[in-house]
């Protein structure tokens, strides 16, 4: 059968943000259903999925077409097409000048209809590689040209790109010809073609002919609005006066004529108003992927109206030859147009290194790090590992990749900046001289194979770690080293989720911001595709009340959201680098904080064979480099975490202290997991943090390998090895196979074959038939080693159930260095490390806990103090030689970065040594220039007790009087009215103008406007930047004089009491989300010891086995995938004592679930679990909210009444009760190797972040995590 010859020429899939309603696979698939052999893909302002739909053409064996929809200024004459529908001032307004009307109320003037006040648009398709490289650049000139996220093209602009042919323009019926076709205005067409036809060769300027057929032509203009086939009919006129082709097309925004109503909730999204009459778009449901014969029928009518010859019949079958012959003359081939499957390097020379080929370079700087690194070891082994690596890499032809990450690293490090390598990379011999990695191969057996082979058609992946804090910094050097035309950022898309979904439905449906939010909430972070499976499945949502039929037309449009592009977004790590020809090969936009990207993600830059290098800002390597600064600061010690001298790696104090599970804080091995683990394990050596790391994944587990290791590794049990080859293999990790690597190692040593194809079948084991393949390839070849059939058999096993889901070693290798070097600083310098992790809040607790922890290390806690506290979390060394640390000013609630940076610049210095201490409170506020509420809640947060010397600060009270915080508060409000009337009557004196805003932005400079003109797409790009703006402060701050017009030096004291220490506490957790003068379950002490509830440090004494209750604050809920493939909470409360440790399995959630995720302050009932030397968790049994038992108790009378109340209310539903609602079945993800996974599992749980519980503890609404 020969293929349908119509072509779809305007296609919009889901990556026309918020409009196209289909993926570019789900269009694909369509078109093959009818039977056509070409397809285009014209996605709105970019290219975003060009590379995903070539992908999916050539798998359905179809030519992809690619092109761009984009708005284009008004050329025509008096503006035609101008803002509003109606003519406007002649010439031709750029986007910057262009007026708008005011949206609707409540929402926003964004992507309008041509014929209602939108912009015209037109589309391009590329012709070839030329083409293609055209429509890139295009692109990037219109997104760099104007407003970021409003790409607005001019045809000054993108003139230079379509004179040589290599474009079709295709004027539809959203252009100004088609605007003046809708007016009856064929005078006015011919006009609007004239600039067109002058920069454009005539062969590629067409007319592009729409009709869904709309009754009575829609809202759009009567019977000849857009859409209508008598607009279609006028357009084809007006194309046949001035000598133009037609061509035919449906405008597509969906696959199915099903999908309509989710444009509609697309357009409501986009353009933030509701969904009624007035803002949809379409009339009916026609704007699908139609069929040939569908859209032969479409012709037909549109000739028919035309009237441009006797037989209708005939000039429809012309006009779809003509659109056939467009086409096929802009169909490309993915790999020779597209340069899908090529490998595009940076040129050497850009590394600096010029003279020399690559690879002598890259030799020359591995022999100097051979001495560098390895000192006077015997170097025979080095050497060969070394010779094998380089012909490997001069094989590949990939030296420069090497050089130019090695100059990366150079330029990080030249900044100063922390910084090491993760991934498979730190398999590498070459990586470990180059400097890139710091962790040597040789010594702990990583394979080289892992990374880098030849037999992988995938490029090879480094990761740098940098410290977060100074990301940014990193990408601007290396954008300013390579250059905005050969290095951009990666991008990538925020898809459509249950959350998201709901807030956007909601508010299309009109429903009330509080409800959506109550809603959205209620949802654990999940696919918006399971949003009514999850209402039957789990538990919290099954007594949440929102499975109603009222709510069913909502879920049933969130579901249609699924996965569909939201907005994009810079990728947080990725880096592309590339020759010359970057910019013709992907289109570049700004990021929000004015960073060149592409509009292609990771997977598509893959794809195209471009470079990506990822820069990770790791919030740990901040962490340890401040704990660097704060111990050479206070104690003068100059410490290197990379000097094994200082920092050597059989540290006896740094193990003990891992083996005893006191890792919060630590990289890596703090969560629940973790830190059971390594109590079980005992951690000895460095191999040891690398092989728990590595068991601490979904392979190990579903192997049930952690078990046999651990009894292994305490003497439990006597290891067996099945074969005497696997006892080299195998003897570090006790017999159990743990890495990747060590499957390599299987395969090459059974099957005879050598690590690199070792590797692709163990790549192959990650999907069904590859599993059955490689057993086919795997039995022969063991038995014909001699090998027999029992043990290989019982070997593919082993090898079978570990599939693709273990770890890579030389990833766990480069993950234990930071993992090591943050658990030798707490171990030794814990004041400094712990003040680190709290100003840069690298973990998986809320700081609150970690601040608690810093008390079991013996470390103070020091509260805010406006003449001591830094920006950041500060160490002080107190009189008795102990240390302390300092809450950090950046806390305080509302607070901002320019008033932080003046109250420490007015001080003038940090901490006790500054020169000009604050002396009271109206000279802080005179000189500091904070807002009133900043002021108010430094006075509540205990800011100013050491100054005053009040009751309950750091000090005890002192002569100076019975001052407190509510007379403090008096003077603020009088300090403002004060201040208020200054500004009203002493402008002259100058007073009023020492309190500039700090939100001014600054007037645009030339410097500025020279920015959005240069050459560089990286300068453009940041001068889009919608990032805070450094803004020009006083030059100096004086000190207040004493003018007379002052309030009294003397504070009023007025009699008020103090604030009670209940009252204190709250206000902390409310301004600074930390409880600093008492822990937060302080309050509910007497009724726990009544309760008899456990303290969370006397768990080790009781019995393995028994029944408990223990109480305490949220600082963590997880739901990890196991092997059971159900779903499993780890829930971890914070007590004062330490963490409590809480595991709900599936038959406790029903009856809890809700309490467990949407309370805060919780009462948990379990069963003791004591495994190991340290290991300590509870099986739990029930959870209930602590300040409800607690009201209860106070409820009744007397103490035994109280008591019997409450326990009562805890024995009232019985253990492990059934759910009488909970689905039979429930839907589980089995992988290749057998691993089931529920798809509720390993993802963020419902309710808000336990990050936040501080400031929410005290509030709690039905329906609505608190």
């Amino acid at each position: 059968m020969s293929p349908d010859p119509f072509v779809h020429l305007h296609v919009a899939s889901g990556y026309s943000l918020q409009y196209g309603a289909s993926h570019p696979h789900v269009l694909v698939e369509r078109a093959a259903e009818h039977e056509m052999d070409a397809l285009a893909l014209t996605d709105r302002d970019g290219t975003y999925g060009a590379v995903k739909f070539a992908q999916a053409c050539s798998q359905a064996g179809i030519r992809p077409v690619l092109g761009v929809d984009l708005a284009v200024a008004p050329v025509g004459p008096g503006g035609l097409a101008g803002p509003g529908g109606r003519p406007g001032a002649p010439g031709r307004p750029t986007p910057a000048t262009a007026r708008e009307r005011a949206p609707v109320r409540g929402g926003a003037h964004r992507d309008l209809p041509v014929h209602r006040g939108g912009l015209p648009r037109v589309t391009f398709l590329a012709g070839g590689k030329a083409g293609w490289a055209a429509i890139c650049r295009m692109v990037s000139e219109t997104h760099l040209a104007g407003e970021r996220g409003r790409p607005v093209a001019t045809l000054d602009l993108i003139a230079p790109h379509l004179g040589a042919g290599d474009v079709m323009v295709l004027l539809g019926p959203t252009s100004e010809l088609g605007v003046a076709a809708a007016r009856r205005r064929d005078d006015l067409g011919l006009a609007a073609l004239a600039p067109w036809l002058e920069v454009v060769p005539r062969d590629n300027l067409v007319v592009e002919l729409v009709s869904h057929r709309l009754p009575g032509g829609g809202s759009g203009g009567g019977g000849w609005g857009p859409g209508t086939s008598p607009h279609a009919a006028r357009m084809a006129g007006i194309a046949h006066r001035a000598g133009l082709g037609t061509v035919l097309s449906n405008a597509v925004r969906y696959a199915d004529r099903l999908d309509a109503p989710t444009v509609d909730v697309l357009d409501a999204a986009r353009r933030l108003v509701a969904l009624d009459r007035r803002h949809v778009d379409r009339a009916n449901a026609e704007g699908f992927l139609k069929s040939g014969k569908q859209m032969h029928e479409v012709a037909e009518e549109v000739c028919r109206l035309a009237g441009l010859a006797h037989d209708s019949g005939t000039e429809a079958r012309r006009l779809l030859a003509r659109t056939r012959a467009v086409a096929d003359r802009c169909a490309l081939d993915p790999r020779s147009d597209l340069g899908l499957g090529e490998v595009h390097f940076p040129e050497f020379d850009r590394t600096g290194e010029s003279g020399r080929s690559a690879h002598a370079v890259l030799r020359a700087r591995c022999e100097a790090g051979i001495g560098r690194r390895y000192g006077q070891a015997p170097r025979q082994r080095i050497w060969k590992r070394l010779d094998d690596e380089l012909e490997l890499i001069r094989g590949l032809g990939y030296a420069s990749y090497f050089l130019t990450v090695a100059d990366i690293t150079d330029l990080i490090g030249e900044m100063g900046v922390r910084r090491a390598a993760r991934g498979s990379g730190a398999g590498s011999l070459v990586n470990y001289l180059l400097g890139v990695s710091g962790v040597d191969p040789i010594r702990h057996g990583l394979l080289m194979e892992r990374f880098l082979s030849p037999l992988r058609a995938s490029l090879p992946d480094i990761d740098i770690d940098v410290e977060s804090a100074r990301r940014l910094e990193v990408y601007e050097v290396i954008l300013a080293r390579y250059g905005g035309d050969r290095c951009v950022c990666v991008s990538m898309m925020d898809t459509y989720r249950v959350r998201h979904a709901v807030r956007d439905v909601g508010a299309a449906l009109g429903m009330p911001p509080g409800e959506v939010d109550a809603i959205a909430k209620a949802f654990p972070h999940i696919r918006a595709r399971d949003a009514r499976q999850a209402l039957r499945d789990l538990p919290e949502l099954r007594a949440s009340g929102l499975a109603s039929e009222r709510l069913d037309l909502m879920f049933r449009l969130v579901e249609r959201l699924d996965g569909l592009p939201r907005h994009i977004a810079v990728h947080p790590c990725g880096v592309l680098l590339s020759d010359d020809t970057l910019l013709s090969r992907t289109p570049v936009e700004a990021s929000y904080a004015g960073f060149p990207m592409s509009q292609f993600d990771k997977d598509d830059v893959e794809a195209l064979g471009l470079l990506k290098l990822d820069v990770l800002g790791i919030r740990m390597q901040s962490a340890m480099a401040h704990a660097v600064s704060e111990i050479s600061r206070v104690d003068g010690v100059e410490l290197d975490l990379d000097d094994e001298v200082q920092v050597p790696f059989d540290d006896e104090v740094t193990y003990t202290m891992i083996s005893s599970a006191r890792t919060l804080g630590v990289f890596q091995i703090e969560s629940p997991g973790q830190r059971e683990l390594v109590g079980k394990s005992g951690i000895e050596s460095f191999g040891d943090i690398i092989t728990d790391i590595s068991l601490f994944r979904p392979g190990p587990v579903k192997s049930d390998m952690i078990t046999p290791y651990l009894e292994a590794k305490q003497g439990w049990r006597t290891v067996h090895y099945l074969h005497d080859d696997l006892r080299p293999i195998l003897e570090q990790t006790q017999g159990v196979v743990v890495f990747h690597e060590q499957v390599i190692e299987i395969i090459a040593r059974f099957a005879g074959v050598s690590y690199a194809e070792a590797d692709e079948k163990r790549r192959a084991l990650g999907d069904v038939e590859g599993m059955a393949e490689t057993r086919v390839w795997f039995f022969p070849r063991a038995l014909a080693r001699g090998y027999d059939l029992p043990l290989v058999t019982r070997m593919w096993e082993v090898v079978a159930a570990f599939a693709s889901f273990g770890f890579c070693k030389a990833h766990a290798a480069a993950f234990a260095l930071p993992t090591y070097q943050s658990a030798w600083l707490k171990a030794h310098w814990p004041a400094h490390f712990l003040s680190g992790v709290l100003t840069h809040d690298p973990g998986m607790y809320p700081k609150r806990l970690i601040l608690q922890d810093a008390r079991q290390f013996g470390v103070g806690v020091l509260g805010l103090d406006v003449n001591a506290s830094e920006t950041s979390y500060v160490v002080e060394r107190l009189e008795d030689h102990t240390y302390a640390i300092r809450l950090a000013l950046a806390e305080l609630k509302g607070i901002s970065e320019a008033e932080v940076s003046r109250i420490v610049t007015a001080r003038g210095g940090t901490g006790p040594g500054c020169t000009t201490p604050y002396v009271s409170l109206s000279d802080f506020h005179a000189r500091a220039r904070v807002s009133r509420p900043v002021l108010e809640r430094l006075v509540l947060a205990g800011g100013f007790d050491d100054l005053y010397r009040i009751a309950g600060g750091d000090h005890e009270v002192r002569p100076r009087g019975r001052l407190t915080r509510r007379d403090l508060l008096l003077q603020v409000a009088e300090l403002d009215r004060h201040s208020r009337m200054l500004d009203r009557t002493s402008r002259g004196r100058g007073l009023a103008a020492r309190r500039v805003s700090a939100l001014v932005r600054p007037d645009e400079t030339a410097q500025d406007a020279a920015r959005r003109t240069s050459s560089d797409p990286a300068v453009r790009a940041a001068a889009q930047s919608r990032a805070a703006r450094p803004v020009r402060e006083a030059d100096s701050v004086q000190l207040t004089l004493q003018l007379g017009d002052e309030p009294g030096a003397g504070e009023v004291v007025t009699g008020l009491p103090e604030m009670t220490t209940d009252e204190r506490m709250r206000a902390e957790l409310e301004i600074l989300g930390l409880d600093v003068s008492q822990h937060a379950v302080a309050a509910y002490a007497d009724f726990l010891d009544a309760l008899g509830a456990t303290r969370s440090r006397d768990l080790l004494r009781r019995r393995s086995r028994a029944e408990l209750l223990v109480a305490g604050v949220k600082v963590a809920t997880q739901t990890p995938p196991i092997r059971s493939g159900r779903r499993v909470v780890f829930l971890t409360l914070d007590d004062g004592t330490g963490p409590v440790d809480c595991t709900f399995f599936e038959d406790a959630q029903g009856p809890y679930a809700a309490t467990v995720f949407h309370s805060w302050l919780l009462v948990v009932r379990g069963e003791l679990r004591r495994t190991g030397r340290r290991g300590v968790s509870l099986r739990a049994t029930g959870a209930w909210a602590l300040p409800d038992l607690h009201a209860l108790w106070q409820r009744e009378r007397s103490r035994d009444a109280a008591l019997a109340a409450v326990r009562a209310e805890i024995d009232r539903v019985p253990v492990g009760r059934a759910d009488p609602d909970e689905p039979p079945h429930r839907r589980v993800l089995v992988h290749s190797s057998g691993f089931r996974l529920s798809p509720y599992a390993d993802i963020k749980p419902a309710g808000d972040d336990t990050r936040d519980v501080a400031r929410t503890l005290w509030h709690r609404s039905p329906g609505s995590p608190g």
